[in-house]
C-alpha cells in the first residue's frame, strides 16, 4: 500500500515509523511532514487543513489510503471529503470527530448517557459564568473553551480572580479565537490521570496500552499546560480490575453512544482520564492518536499496523488479534526555550545522525526542519527522546541518557517525567 499521513508532528513521526514496518506498506508519502519525518517519508508542502489540496496531492499520489492525524482536519471534515472523492481515509468523519471539536457536546454526551465524568455548567455570556463561579463558591474550578485549541484551552483556576481573567481571556480576548464563544465550567478533579487510546470500527474497541502524560511546562506539573512535555507506558496506576471498569462503564458506553446519535466513531479514540477517589471519571475525549502519548503506545504495537487499519476501515476489527510488547516505554520532550509562550527558530540541533537519530532511542521529530542534512528548531516542541526497556526506570534512565547528547541552545527539557522527584 501507498499511504499519505497528513501532519507534520511527533504524533505523525511515530506513526509513520511504526507504518515503515509493515511488510503491505510500499511508499510512505506525508504533508507537510518536518525534519525528521523527510528521513522516513517523501514530504510536500500541503497544509494539514488544506483539504482541498490534501484531495489533489491523493490523487496526484494515487495513494491508497490517507492518514488523517491530527484533530483540526478531523473535526472539519477532511475524512468525508475524502471518501466522496473514492479515496480511501482512516479516521472519524466530522460527525464523529465531534466528540473532541466541542466539550459542550461531549459533556452532553456522557451526561445524557450516564458516563461518568466532572459536573459541569455551558455557558454562552461571560456574565452569566462569573455568577455560576461566584455563586458556586469552590476553588480550584476549571473553566474550559468549547472547540480546539491546539490542547491548551483548559484553565485551572484557584481562586475567582484567576476565574475572572481566564473567562475574560477565552470568552472577550478570544486567545483561542471561535473555539471561545461558549465555554464550560467544570468541577475540578483530582487523582492520578491516565491517557487511554483505543481502535474501534464503531462495533468494536480495542483500548491500546494505557500512559502517562506529563502537560505541565515544568517539574513537579508546575507552569502553564502545554500540548505535552513527556509521557510513559505502562501507566503505573491503571491496573487490571481499573481496565475492567473503564471497559465496561466508559469504553464501551462511549462507543454505544454515539451509535444512538447517529455518530459512529471508526479511527482511534483517546481517553483522557482521571482515577478519582469515587472512581475513574473522563475529563476529555480525543478524536485522534494523543500526541505525546502516540510515541509511547506504537512503539509497543506488535501486531501489524495496516492490517489494523484495514480492518478499522471495513469494520472487521472484532478479527484482528492485538499483540503489545510487555516492555516499557518513555519519551522526554525537549522543547524550545519559552515554549509554550515566545520562544526561537532556526536552532542548529547536534548530536543527531544524519537520519535524526541516536544510537539506543528513537527520536520523533515534532518541531524540526532539515537544511542541508543538518536539523534545526522549528517549533515549541522540538522531539520527542524515547527509549523501550523491560522496566520504566531502565526506560527512562535510557531516554534521559539519550536527552544529554543531544542540544541546541535554551533547549528545555521535564527532569521528573515518570518519576516522584526530578534528577539530579
Amino acid at each position: 500500500m501507498d499511504i499519505l499521513v497528513v501532519g507534520g508532528g511527533g504524533r505523525e513521526h511515530a506513526i509513520i515509523q511504526k507504518l515503515k514496518q509493515s511488510p503491505q506498506c510500499n511508499a510512505i508519502y506525508c504533508t507537510p511532514g518536518n525534519g525528521g519525518i523527510s528521513c522516513d517519508a517523501e514530504c510536500f508542502d500541503v497544509a494539514a487543513d488544506d483539504i482541498k489540496g490534501v484531495i489533489a496531492l491523493s490523487k496526484r499520489l494515487n495513494v491508497d489510503l490517507v492518514f488523517v492525524a491530527p484533530d483540526d482536519p478531523l473535526v472539519a471534515g477532511m475524512v468525508d471529503a475524502l471518501e466522496n472523492e473514492g479515496i480511501a481515509a482512516f479516521g472519524p468523519n466530522a460527525a464523529a470527530a465531534i466528540i473532541e471539536g466541542s466539550k459542550v457536546f461531549s459533556k452532553r454526551l456522557m451526561k445524557k448517557y450516564n458516563i461518568p465524568t466532572a459536573d459541569y455548567e455551558v455557558f454562552d455570556k461571560p456574565a452569566d459564568a462569573l455568577t455560576y463561579i461566584r455563586r458556586r463558591g469552590q476553588y480550584p474550578t476549571v473553566v474550559k473553551a468549547d472547540g480546539l485549541a491546539l490542547g491548551k484551552g483548559v484553565i485551572l483556576c484557584n481562586d475567582y480572580s484567576e476565574a475572572k481573567d481566564a473567562v475574560k481571556s477565552i470568552m472577550e480576548d478570544k486567545i483561542f479565537g471561535r473555539s471561545g464563544n461558549r465555554i464550560v465550567v467544570e468541577e475540578y478533579l483530582s487523582g492520578p490521570e491516565v491517557s487511554v487510546l483505543a481502535f474501534t470500527d464503531g462495533k468494536t474497541i480495542y483500548p491500546m496500552v494505557s500512559a502517562k502524560d506529563h502537560k505541565r511546562v515544568f517539574d513537579g506539573d508546575l507552569g502553564p499546560n502545554t500540548g505535552g512535555m513527556g509521557t510513559v507506558s505502562p501507566n503505573p496506576h491503571y491496573d487490571e480490575k481499573t481496565a475492567e471498569y473503564c471497559m465496561n462503564n466508559i469504553f464501551v458506553p462511549t462507543i454505544e453512544a454515539m451509535n444512538m446519535e447517529g455518530r459512529p466513531f471508526k479511527g482511534c479514540l483517546f481517553f483522557g482520564l482521571m482515577l478519582t477517589a469515587d472512581g475513574p471519571k473522563v475529563i476529555e475525549y480525543n478524536c485522534r492518536f494523543g500526541d505525546p502519548e502516540a510515541q509511547v503506545v506504537l512503539p509497543r504495537l506488535e501486531t501489524d499496523f495496516v492490517d489494523i487499519l484495514n480492518a478499522i476501515r471495513h469494520q472487521r476489527l472484532s478479527e484482528i488479534k492485538m499483540k503489545w510488547s510487555k516492555d516499557a516505554c518513555a519519551c522526554v520532550i525537549m522543547a524550545s526555550g519559552g515554549y509554550p509562550g515566545k520562544y526561537k527558530k532556526d536552532i542548529e540541533i547536534k548530536g543527531l545522525n544524519q537520519n535524526g537519530q541516536i544510537d539506543g532511542a528513537m527520536v520523533f521529530h515534532a518541531g524540526t526542519k532539515k537544511v542541508n542534512n543538518a536539523f534545526y528548531t522549528n517549533g515549541g516542541r522540538v522531539l520527542g527522546v524515547t527509549a523501550k526497556a523491560e522496566t520504566l526506570e531502565k526506560a527512562l534512565n535510557r531516554a534521559y541518557e539519550s536527552v544529554l547528547r543531544i542540544d541546541f541552545a535554551d533547549a528545555h527539557y521535564r527532569r521528573d517525567i515518570g518519576r516522584h522527584r526530578p534528577l539530579g
